[in-house]
């Protein structure tokens, strides 16, 4: 297992040393934004590195949306930062489950999710793995509750796809920790990533508000033992 943390994004092998990481994650662009993400300056050096890379896409991103002004940019971001993703040799893009409004049909969300991963592969595929991550609020998501994960899995599952367990997010959506690790890998059949984060609210209270571990809500030999699992 490595084990590193998130970094700035302006100079991540420095982060990293500064960490004693063996792996970051980072963004490759503003993650409130919708533009394509330039040429990274430590590219080359990363990519012939040993330092593990894994990139989050942008926060806007919705492939869910029935809102084609919405999931339409979003299909072009995810490609475009999976392409960025690869420059840096990342092993992953880490993308959010999105959701759908109030008033939608949620099958029509994970049809839209498959749609673009069966048009992708038909593409040649991304040019880094896709880790869906799971979410924290929202009553319409696609994976906040594991039985809507285990649903969107149903219908992407086949397109290799990996998961990304974020524990913060499981803690808020209501998803009890002690068993977490072998209930989202009987739905989705890995994990590739965990986002170990305490959380500043209490349990099921779907507010995505991270805490570092031991300053949350959860107790600390509960999360080492997610990481253990996992």
């Amino acid at each position: 297992m490595l084990i590193g943390a998130h970094v700035r994004e302006d100079d991540p092998i420095v982060s990293a040393a500064e960490r004693g990481a063996e792996i970051v994650q980072m963004f490759l662009a503003d993650p409130q934004g919708w533009k394509k993400p330039p040429v990274h300056p430590q590219a080359e050096a990363l990519r012939g590195g040993d330092l593990a890379v894994v990139v989050h896409s942008p926060y806007v991103v919705n492939l869910a949306s029935l809102n084609n002004r919405i999931r339409i940019p979003s299909r072009k971001l995810v490609t475009q930062h999976a392409d960025g993703a690869a420059e840096v040799g990342a092993i992953g893009l880490v993308v959010h489950g999105g959701h759908v409004t109030q008033g939608d049909d949620e099958a029509t969300g994970v049809d839209n999710w498959r749609k673009f991963l069966s048009r992708q592969q038909d593409e040649g595929g991304f040019a880094v793995p896709i880790f869906i991550e799971n979410t924290a609020g929202g009553d319409h998501a696609m994976a906040r509750r594991f039985e809507a994960l285990a649903r969107l899995w149903d219908a992407v599952g086949e397109f290799g796809v990996g998961f990304c367990l974020d524990t913060c997010h499981a803690f808020a959506a209501g998803e009890d920790l002690v068993d977490v690790v072998e209930r989202a890998r009987a739905i989705t059949g890995r994990i590739d990533l965990v986002h170990l984060n305490d959380s500043r609210d209490e349990f099921g209270s779907a507010r995505d508000r991270h805490a570092n571990i031991g300053e949350g809500t959860i107790d600390p030999d509960q999360l080492a033992a997610v990481c253990a699992a996992a």
